[in-house]
């Protein structure tokens, strides 16, 4: 296990919660940018070319190059070109097909889990409707350029790719892609958890861990990142009455969307920031929230502006 000098862990942790001043930064600058004389103005880059812009960025070791072609962005992935397609990643085969498949998620990530408010009655009215819908019409997304990207399109070939790893003291298989990831991140967790009783006190408290599992994403026809590997779930011993997953709260509380920060499991801030620093995201700020969860998606948080460490 890598030595991570304590100096090396707060200069990370420093540097991710920097953002928030980054944030207000840019939208001075972009609120400037718009009031300068129109021959001044700099057209923005559309969605579809920051997404395959910062899917070039998060694995350049993978994705040759960005490009538009065909009126449209593309990546270029082991010779074989992947077309933005409203978000679906198709490759060209399959463009003709598009209407059979849901964009993948590219979504707002913030750099801080946002005040908790009360939800409107519209509020709640589209979060009632979006649960009714997600098990009548389970959402169906490509999985094509996943499948490319990791190497593993069916279950035999995704087994090749796992190793198995102890990571805080519990042990799982993950995609051998980030398995000096999760490494660097335990490393890390491990020397804070020295000088900080809240993150040994959470270390200390983890019940289990899962990392791969062959399955779809819950009432949905997508894999799940863990069919690949790429995903862990850190869950304590004991829950303390705490919510850790809408679905299961979903079971026995209608209103799982109203359940509160306080009344939900988080690990400590400083462990998600490391994670994030990482390229994981964490469920527990998704309006659908699985606060027990990490999946490695860097091209997330490059998208968000959050800071993302390479080695």
């Amino acid at each position: 296990m890598a030595k991570i000098n304590l100096s090396v862990i707060l200069i990370i942790i420093s540097a991710v919660n920097i953002f928030a001043l980054g944030g207000k930064q840019k939208s001075a600058a972009a609120e400037f940018q718009t009031s300068q004389p129109e021959s001044q103005v700099v057209a923005q880059p559309t969605r579809a070319e920051r997404i395959v812009k910062s899917l070039v960025q998060a694995y350049p070791d993978r994705i040759e190059k960005a490009e538009f072609r065909n009126n449209d962005w593309a990546v270029l992935l082991n010779g074989k070109w992947f077309y933005f397609a409203s978000g679906r990643l198709l490759p060209e085969d399959m463009l003709e097909k598009i209407d059979e498949y849901r964009p993948n998620q590219f979504y707002q990530y913030p750099a801080e889990l946002p005040p908790w408010k009360e939800l409107t009655a519209e509020e709640i009215e589209r979060y009632k409707s979006w649960t009714a819908n997600r098990s009548q019409n389970p959402p169906r997304r490509s999985s094509f350029f996943l499948d490319e990207l990791w190497q593993a399109p069916n279950r035999a070939e995704t087994e090749k790719k796992l190793v198995r790893i102890t990571f805080l003291g519990k042990s799982t298989r993950v995609h051998q892609s980030i398995q000096k990831k999760l490494a660097e991140i335990e490393s890390i967790i491990l020397e804070l958890g020295k000088i900080d009783t809240q993150v040994q006190t959470w270390i200390n408290g983890i019940g289990s861990m899962e990392g791969y599992g062959w399955r779809n994403i819950a009432e949905t026809q997508s894999r799940s990142y863990h069919s690949y590997g790429l995903a862990v779930d850190l869950l304590p011993r004991n829950m303390g009455n705490k919510q850790t997953y809408w679905l299961w709260t979903s079971q026995y509380r209608d209103d799982w969307y109203n359940v509160s920060y306080n009344e939900r499991y988080h690990p400590p801030d400083s462990v998600i920031k490391i994670f994030e620093a990482r390229g994981f995201v964490w469920g527990g700020k998704w309006p659908m929230f699985d606060t027990m969860h990490f999946e490695y998606r860097p091209e997330v948080i490059l998208l968000n502006g959050l800071i993302l460490v390479t080695n």
